[in-house]
């Protein structure tokens, strides 16, 4: 089987760049892959289906939504809300009557009168103050063939939506972790946060839940890796809260070895956001493949992080509160630093292994491509090989058999 990729690539700076340059080595050892040069929107040839990823970013997607309209295909839905891209595409290319019929398709006629109040600027953009209520991921589910999504939480959304197609739910995979030396810091603990920093990453949550911890705890430092959003005022917020450079380290871009060099230096990373758009985070699972404690938001797939490797933030009045409370146990407990430790290592190892999500993509993409037929084709020769090798029907090993055989997909 032949599969089409039209994704990001590097050295574009995106997240999902890195993840295709992660998973195509893997994949391509169990199907032949064909990377699509960026901006090709024309049906490859001699590919027996395309794979689409979409985010939500107007400069790395739109060019694969062109394509996607002109071939329907498999769709790796990264994003569920997917409103900023379609906003980029048409207002970011003074096409307001696009964005309008966007806006009435998904939300009828009240949505397009809401549109011309972002047109007129008479209410703020609704993908940044409303972005749950108006997905406008509608196009992209109506040209899908099939999902290939990363937790149930996206799976949900785009059932609710209405999508009747094939959804399989395939794991992020886990980067190899690289022989990384830790950056020093001086300070104990060292607070991790990795990202944009902007409102809808909590960042003000986060710095006046860190400048009640610095009063009990001095010594605590807090690393913010990521570009200054336009329009958040870092420096003043930090300067009413009474934290210096003292207390707060600040890198910006910074390349693949020293994010994983300052990721190693942390005690405890910190993941927030709110509103979500459906987004897996390739930070976390970095973090988790580190063996790092994580404090994350309780809304989309960070909710489905077993309690075991995350404390989880609600998004409430008491937010800042809820996070100070957490980091002090975090700060003031090694015995639950190192519980955490643990089992973020074995969830990387078991849900996020590369070959184990390879092997499942490449059984959703067989079945894509094929649908019963490559299923019953498969189970007939698994069914053949197990009575050769003597397992008979309804022993234990035909039971282990048939678990894993439900693993990528291939129950019944």
């Amino acid at each position: 089987m032949k599969a089409a990729h039209y994704s990001p690539m590097p050295p574009e700076r995106s997240g999902i760049a890195d993840y295709s340059a992660l998973l195509l080595p893997a994949l391509r050892r169990r199907i032949d892959v064909q990377v699509v040069k960026r901006g090709r929107t024309r049906p490859a040839r001699g590919a027996d289906l395309s794979v689409f990823h979409v985010g939500n970013n107007p400069d790395a997607h739109g060019w694969i939504v062109d394509a996607l309209r002109r071939r329907p295909g498999v769709v790796v839905l990264h994003d569920f809300v997917l409103h900023h891209r379609v906003a980029g595409l048409t207002i970011g290319r003074r096409d307001g009557h696009g964005y309008l019929d966007a806006m009435e398709r998904e939300g009828g006629v009240v949505g397009r009168l809401l549109g011309h109040g972002v047109l007129d600027k008479r209410i703020p953009p609704l993908w940044e103050s409303r972005p749950q209520e108006f997905h406008l991921a509608g196009e992209v589910l109506a040209l899908a063939t099939g999902l290939i999504v990363h937790s149930h939480h996206v799976e949900d959304r785009a059932r609710g939506a209405g999508f009747q197609g094939p959804i399989w739910r395939v794991p992020h995979p886990a980067w190899p972790v690289p022989e990384v030396q830790p950056e020093r810091h001086e300070g104990s603990p060292l607070v991790g946060s990795f990202g944009n920093l902007n409102s809808s990453k909590r960042i003000p949550q986060l710095l006046e839940a860190f400048a009640r911890l610095r009063r009990d705890r001095p010594g605590a430092r807090l690393l913010l890796v990521g570009a200054v959003s336009p329009g958040f005022d870092l420096d003043r917020r930090l300067q009413r809260l009474g934290l210096s450079s003292d207390g707060i380290l600040r890198e910006s871009y910074v390349d693949e070895a020293r994010l994983w060099s300052l990721m190693a230096a942390c005690d405890v990373c910190v993941n927030l956001r709110a509103p979500t758009m459906g987004e897996t985070s390739g930070s976390v699972i970095r973090q988790l493949s580190l063996g790092k404690p994580v404090v994350v938001s309780d809304v989309g797939w960070f909710s489905e992080l077993p309690d075991e490797v995350a404390l989880k933030i609600p998004v409430d009045v008491g937010e800042a509160e809820t996070l100070h409370a957490a980091l002090e146990l975090l700060a003031g407990n090694g015995a639950v630093r190192a519980t955490m430790s643990r089992a973020a290592l074995e969830l990387a190892r078991r849900e996020h292994d590369l070959e184990h999500v390879a092997e499942l993509y490449a059984s959703a993409l067989e079945q894509a491509a094929g649908g019963e037929l490559v299923a019953n084709a498969v189970l007939g020769d698994v069914a053949g090989a197990a009575a050769e090798v003597g397992i008979e029907p309804g022993s234990r090993e035909a039971s282990e058999l048939a678990r894993r055989l439900a693993e990528v997909g291939l129950g019944r």
